[in-house]
């Protein structure tokens, strides 16, 4: 039964390893200079928006 939970183990890790390489394949990093302007999206747990009872009409980007 071990065996088998660590083979499963060692399957998931080299899984998750590709799933990683697929998608650092795709990132790209990004650096930002002071004064640069950016946009933050905003989600409904920063409290922006939460008096509003309909989150169609709440502000996504500040």
């Amino acid at each position: 039964m071990t065996e088998k939970i660590k083979m499963i183990q060692e399957k998931m890790r080299a899984s998750q390893s590709l799933q990683k390489s697929y998608a650092d394949k795709r990132r790209n990093d990004v650096e930002f200079q002071e004064g640069d302007h950016v946009f933050l999206r905003v989600t409904s747990t920063t409290g922006i928006g939460r008096a509003l009872k309909s989150k169609k009409l709440t502000s996504r980007f500040i």
